[in-house]
């Protein structure tokens, strides 16, 4: 299966089509949340799950990627599939696909993940989409609620190199009448969500305009919403910022709750605070404290360095890190290097990967004390052996970089996929 990738990316519906189609349309028979968004999506998307989860009811979750087995992409309430699931699904996806036209990766996953919540009989499934919105392989559900996070430049090459531009890819879910939710703020692409909306008339809740958060003592908040307010709520991740996708969340809820009734305040602010999403400021060691933060794209960077400057800044604090050839790379390590005492520079196994050298040479612009160890678990090990037990390590700059230092985690007796669910 992973012989796929060699097909790259190929935006497009008729072959997933052609595929479910083959496989009976095995998407329609669940209800669908669909998350689109450049960042937040894995956050908000395992929110819901965990939250239906909590509700009674039985929720499947597909994201991408994974970051240590392949299973971690179809979880149903709250826990990975298992292993002989991924090959029956599979089998079966490849014995009906007979189109003109290979599969990529992400179709024939799209295609098992659906496959297995029909096999598996599941009430919901929360999707997130691989790139995009309104070609990607997971924009053939019809779905209950759309949740557009935010939006940034990504993938200027298949989206489109204007905000403008990646918010009518994004707003290419919208489907009609069907609430959407957003965090989107950039006035431009409010204005084409917006339009978007008004011409599927799907209702539009804006972060900020309909519904918003207000912080309380404690980690605590308070959700002014659409509906409700709701009082002393907390999310289980990490991150000022969650407070936002905590909000797009809740305001999912309460629209949805209109005619799901098991969705009450008691049971969403249960599913929220329970809610754990690998890799997204995961403390994964107290001594020395260490902690796994994808920031894989500029804003997400932005992200975690105002976590590391606002929590950390008492600390002697070392980076491990490794980013993907496509990324702003020098813009990234402009937010995250000046934060820290140490620097080791990696490589994940992944042909995107910038080199060590050209990270070295931009690096040592912003300051001296720099090691090189291409290989991440290596470089993972290295730094927290060396670092005493009040100091901090840092893993960041993209997914495959976090994926591989959970793999060495866990051979450290650090598990690798830690979920809480409602069960």
């Amino acid at each position: 299966m992973f012989g796929l990738r060699r097909f790259g990316i190929k935006l497009g519906l008729e072959t997933i089509q052609d595929i479910l189609t083959a496989l009976g349309n095995p998407q329609d028979r669940y209800k669908v949340i669909h998350v689109a968004g450049t960042n937040g999506k894995g956050s908000v998307a395992s929110a819901l799950a965990n939250i239906l989860t909590t509700a009674g009811y039985k929720a499947g979750l597909y994201t991408s990627p994974h970051l240590v087995r392949f299973n971690e992409r179809i979880s149903i309430d709250g826990r990975p599939i298992a292993d002989e699931d991924v090959v029956r699904a599979y089998k079966r996806v490849r014995e009906v696909h007979k189109g003109d036209r290979q599969p990529t990766f992400f179709e024939f996953t799209t295609a098992m993940a659906f496959y297995e919540f029909g096999r598996q009989n599941v009430d919901w499934a929360v999707v997130e989409t691989g790139m995009g919105g309104r070609l990607d392989a997971t924009n053939v559900v019809r779905p209950e609620l759309s949740i557009i996070t935010n939006i940034s430049i990504e993938h200027p090459e298949y989206l489109g190199e204007t905000i403008p531009q990646i918010a009518a890819e994004k707003a290419g879910i919208i489907k009609t009448g069907i609430p959407v939710v957003t965090g989107v703020d950039q006035a431009e692409a409010v204005v084409v969500i917006t339009q978007a909306a008004a011409a599927k008339e799907a209702p539009l809740y804006r972060l900020n305009v309909d519904f918003h958060v207000e912080p309380e003592v404690g980690g605590e908040f308070t959700h002014v919403g659409i509906d409700n307010t709701w009082r002393h709520m907390r999310t289980g991740l990490a991150g000022r910022y969650q407070l936002d996708n905590a909000a797009m969340v809740l305001a999912g809820c309460e629209l949805l709750a209109r005619r799901h009734p098991r969705l009450s305040r008691e049971t969403v602010r249960e599913g929220l605070g329970r809610n754990r999403w690998p890799g997204r400021l995961e403390i994964v060691s107290t001594a020395p404290f260490v902690i796994i933060d994808g920031a894989h794209n500029l804003a997400a960077a932005r992200n975690l360095a105002t976590f590391l400057r606002e929590e950390l800044r008492t600390r002697d604090l070392t980076l491990v890190v490794g980013i993907l050839a496509d990324k702003p790379y020098k813009e990234m390590l402009q937010e995250l290097v000046p934060l820290c005492r140490k620097i080791i520079l990696t490589t994940p196994r992944i042909h995107r990967a910038l080199p060590v050298e050209t990270l070295h040479e931009y690096v040592r612009t912003l300051t001296s004390d720099i090691t090189v160890i291409p290989d991440v678990g290596e470089a993972v090990k290295h730094a927290m052996s060396n670092a005493a037990d009040n100091d901090a390590v840092c893993i960041a700059g993209s997914l495959y970089v976090v994926g591989e230092a959970k793999a060495y985690l866990e051979t450290q007796g650090i598990p690798s996929f830690q979920r809480k669910t409602g069960h």
